[in-house]
């Protein structure tokens, strides 16, 4: 972790249970973040809190050691099966995956239980975690309201709510969901309340005027990832360009560990083949994946076995894939803010990292939007016939699956998709695209 990337303040200088200040140590966190440096302190104090900051800035450790320590230190009666004392929701089945493997990590010898439950995958193995008592509830709402109804829990015992990438609830339709439940908890004087939202836009702070306690407002402006430490391109190709284009970067720029960002699934199928015909192992995920194929993948690609990640959006948040090098945005996103979660998939903790996008006919307007978020202009770069590489013909999929090998073959599960509010993982068009949409095709 680079040391630009942390704070002067040290964990053991805050009021912390001597048992999450043990399990600090053993995964090697000394020094906090500043989102951790600001938020606990008003967190351990019993404060509420809506934290702004930018995807890799440590926050999801920040609530995880104040739920902890709430828990640890409550005079409420123990955990019971059904009534769970803490509530996490996230909007994708990524992130709720990853904030799980953290607390597993953080509390692993604590005596606190956790459960985990998300759509598209293990619905009866989900629903057997309530025969057992849990501390820790993470999931995604649609799920976590499926169980709610069948009675498998309560939300009586609740003393501490986290909600992660508020903003993104909103973007995906699910924000109807999060009301629902947060209006069935206790009240808010009644427990600990977390925001964390990437931007604090005006209906993020209505939810959290309307469903917490007087909150505490941290703003973490970030100079980076967008700038700092992000080599970041753009090439101008035209539609029958990019897909040369692509393979000519990848064959000069030969990246230990690279994600391809495009805007639909079907463009990711189509990376994919031109890839895989061209002698290019790559690992492929979007919204349609069954949830088993996409852990699966995504453990590939985090272990090495795959150099080349192609995913839509799914990808962008939440997920904690160490050492990409690479991020080139194949279609342009349809928001800045899009643009800086995803080129932050690199440059993680303190590192550098390297960002190219393709700035073709169908998404070149969304530069606009870009630069005027980020405040920076993307250094244009010029396309030689060199990096125009004539690609081979794209291997098919056949029915959407990959083999151990990397082969294809199979079909792709469905999943539990979210209802859409013209953005999210997976979505064919964003609110950029359909403004020209009447004009021009997808790639």
């Amino acid at each position: 972790m680079g040391q630009q990337h942390l704070s002067e303040h040290r964990f053991s200088s805050l009021e912390l249970d001597e048992r999450l200040l043990s399990a600090l140590d053993d995964e090697n966190f000394e020094f906090c973040t500043p989102i951790q440096a600001q938020t606990l302190p008003l967190l351990l104090s019993g404060k509420d809190v809506s934290g702004q900051a930018q995807t890799g800035t440590g926050k999801t450790l920040a609530f995880l050691l104040a739920c902890a320590q709430r828990i640890l230190h409550s005079d409420k009666p123990a955990t019971a099966p059904g009534k769970p004392r803490v509530l996490i929701m996230a909007p994708t089945r990524e992130l709720a995956i990853q904030i799980h493997k953290d607390a597993a990590a953080l509390l692993a010898r604590l005596p606190l239980k956790l459960a985990i439950c998300y759509g598209g995958k293990a619905y009866e193995q989900q629903k057997r975690q309530f025969d057992e008592p849990v501390d820790i509830l993470i999931g995604t709402p649609g799920r976590i309201i499926d169980f709610f109804k069948q009675n498998l829990y309560n939300l009586k015992s609740i003393e501490a709510m986290v909600l992660d990438e508020a903003d993104r609830m909103f973007d995906m339709g699910f924000i109807a969901d999060v009301r629902y439940m947060l209006r069935r908890l206790p009240p808010p004087d009644q427990r600990l309340n977390m925001l964390f939202s990437a931007t604090m836009a005006q209906k993020v702070m209505e939810l959290a005027y309307e469903h917490m306690n007087e909150a505490q407002l941290i703003k973490i402006h970030s100079e980076s990832p967008a700038v700092d430490r992000i080599e970041q391109s753009v090439y101008h190709p035209a539609n029958h360009e990019k897909i040369p284009l692509l393979l000519g970067l990848i064959k000069s720029l030969q990246p230990q560990r690279c994600i391809i960002f495009a805007n639909t699934k079907h463009a990711t199928i189509r990376i994919w083949g031109y890839l895989q015909g061209n002698g290019l192992m790559a690992a492929i995920i979007s919204g349609d994946i069954h949830q088993n194929k996409r852990e699966s993948l995504l453990k590939r690609f985090h272990d090495g076995e795959f150099s080349i990640l192609v995913a839509t959006d799914v990808a962008s948040r939440g997920l904690h894939i160490p050492d990409v090098t690479h991020v080139i945005n194949y279609d342009l996103p349809d928001t800045g803010e899009d643009y800086v979660h995803r080129i932050g998939r690199t440059a993680r903790a303190g590192k550098s990292g390297v960002a190219i996008s393709f700035a073709c006919e169908d998404y070149a307007m969304n530069l606009i939007d870009i630069e005027t978020y980020t405040k920076h202009t993307v250094p244009t770069a010029a396309i030689s016939n060199e990096l125009l590489i004539k690609p081979k013909p794209p291997e098919k999929m056949k029915e959407g699956r990959i083999k151990p090998s990397g082969k294809p073959g199979g079909k792709p599960g469905g999943g539990n998709r979210p209802p859409r509010s013209g953005k999210g993982p997976g979505n064919s068009r964003g609110s950029s695209h359909r403004r020209h949409q009447n004009t021009k095709k997808a790639v």
